[in-house]
């Protein structure tokens, strides 16, 4: 079945160069176009007023033009652009210069992949192999300018293109209808933040060579300014990559928000040092994931029981236990799982609607004597202090701020959490910011092992302030505590492992 293609001429002052630019376009192509569409954003001379006049001389019919109100710069020019092409439906969408430096007469080569399905982004490059820029007329300083700035680009995003800078791009709608690009700058980065959206989420970008023209239309770039930005946003998509920071518009790769933490200072580490210790029978695990827990318990000898609120992970998950429950734990039944030695609520109670309640019908499971082991989220670590400090309270799509909590606490709503619950606390033990997660370069045996050491260390003295998160491990109490008539309320249990900020 033929794909249905639209043109996108993105047009601003070219008066004098936008009827003779689709003129170019080959009849081949015109032919199987459904429709070419211009946007003039806003332009300073009669650019628009140009395309109507030349509409009605060529009486093109797929031919429909736009004026923008206001300017919307490049990068939000093509929004607009890439916007109507998938409202309308379209399969494929060309972006096409209206002031001809690209050349219309490469168009087939160019829908090939696409029309073939072999790519998700074609990229007309004019420094691949097959092109010859200084021959069209391209400055030196411009060449060699494209040169280190795209080797910079591909050395910090981690491609391999033959230049980052080219606007000649033609796009499948459906896979660019599936990135947030109204998130990306309305300046001419635009461009190269696409490109690391489409790297980013395993997209195909196929680059095929086009000839290089330079004639005299004005240049509207400022290279200092549009180097300064590509370097930033590449930076930035870094940055992003190594969890320093998180930003919407790169957070495309559809990874597992949850993944097993080897690192030995983790959470998860605290946690399976608690079962190896403790050798539960029977384990109930809320919150499986996709079993990367679940697995080392039964390696460790556990019967367990896992209850996951995610089908997909679920299946996962159930290839371990012994039996799987799938669904939300706050409206499932679980008066005919039995006793358990040990629960597992492993990232799982800060999700919960009424956590305190929930907690208490799982303890109705836990044998006299069996133990909970929690692991939750320090709101009050030094970061999220200094960022309330300065007025910011942004979620993020995981950690402690993971935009799906509905609860945050500190140690102490952490210990008074279990101790409603009827569960006398045993050990409340902090772990340090995962700096392996941040950079492989703190992991075990690599060069900055040292300062996650350090970083743990120094967790271990003022857990309040440097904890990322708490383990905590409390005990069902073998009879109910009862005061003795007058003797005031109970005294609190003694915490090792914990030192008070």
């Amino acid at each position: 079945m033929a794909k249905r293609i639209a043109i996108f001429v993105i047009a601003y002052d070219a008066v004098n160069t936008l009827a003779e630019t689709i003129d170019r376009i080959p009849a081949e192509v015109m032919a199987k176009v459904e429709e070419i569409f211009v946007i003039d954003d806003c332009s300073q001379d009669n650019t628009y007023y140009a395309a109507l006049g030349y509409k009605e001389v060529r009486k093109l019919d797929k031919l429909r033009i736009f004026r923008n109100p206001v300017n919307l710069r490049y990068g939000g020019n093509q929004k607009a652009g890439y916007r109507y092409a998938i409202e309308r439906g379209f399969d494929i969408v060309v972006m096409l210069h209206a002031d001809g430096q690209y050349a219309p007469e490469v168009l087939p080569r160019l829908l090939e992949p696409l029309e073939n399905g072999e790519a998700e982004m074609v990229f007309g490059s004019r420094m691949a192999a097959g092109g010859d820029p200084l021959k069209g007329g391209m400055p030196l300083y411009k060449f060699l300018g494209n040169r280190v700035l795209t080797w910079l680009e591909n050395h910090i995003v981690g491609m391999n293109l033959s230049e980052f800078h080219s606007g000649y791009r033609l796009y499948d709608c459906k896979a660019i209808a599936a990135l947030p690009f109204e998130l990306n700058s309305n300046e001419w980065h635009f461009d190269t933040e696409i490109l690391i959206q489409y790297k980013e989420a395993g997209m195909r970008i196929a680059e095929r060579p086009i000839p290089t023209y330079y004639g005299d239309e004005i240049c509207h770039v400022n290279g200092i300014a549009y180097a300064f930005n590509c370097l930033k946003s590449a930076l930035a998509y870094r940055f992003h990559k190594n969890n320093w920071i998180h930003l919407p518009k790169f957070d495309v790769a559809r990874k597992p928000l949850y993944q097993f933490k080897p690192d030995p200072y983790s959470s998860h580490a605290r946690v399976l040092e608690v079962v190896e210790r403790e050798r539960p029978r029977r384990v109930l695990e809320v919150g499986t994931a996709d079993g990367y827990l679940t697995k080392r318990f039964v390696e460790l000898g556990c019967e367990v029981v896992g209850i996951e609120l995610d089908p997909a992970l679920a299946e996962g998950a159930a290839v371990h236990c012994d039996r799987m429950l799938v669904g939300d734990v706050e409206a499932l039944d679980l008066s005919d799982l039995g006793e358990f030695d040990m629960i597992v609520c492993a990232d799982v109670l800060e999700h919960l609607r009424d956590p305190q309640a929930q907690l208490a019908r799982l303890v109705e499971r836990l044998k006299p004597g069996g133990q909970v082991v929690v692991s939750l989220p320090n709101v009050a670590m030094w970061l999220w202090r200094l960022k309330l400090l300065f007025g910011r309270f942004e979620y993020e799509p995981k950690g402690p701020m993971d935009e799906t909590h509905l609860r945050f606490y500190t140690r102490a709503t952490a210990l008074k959490l279990l101790k409603r619950g009827g569960l006398e606390v045993q050990a409340a033990a902090a772990t340090p910011i995962p700096l392996p997660v941040i950079s492989p370069s703190f992991g075990p045996g690599r060069r900055l092992a040292f300062v996650h050491a350090l970083n743990a260390a120094l967790t271990r003295l003022r857990p309040t302030l440097l904890g990322y998160q708490f383990v905590l491990t409390a005990r069902r109490p073998l009879k109910p505590a009862i005061a003795p008539p007058g003797s005031g309320p109970l005294r609190p249990v003694a915490l090792p492992e914990t030192v008070t900020a």
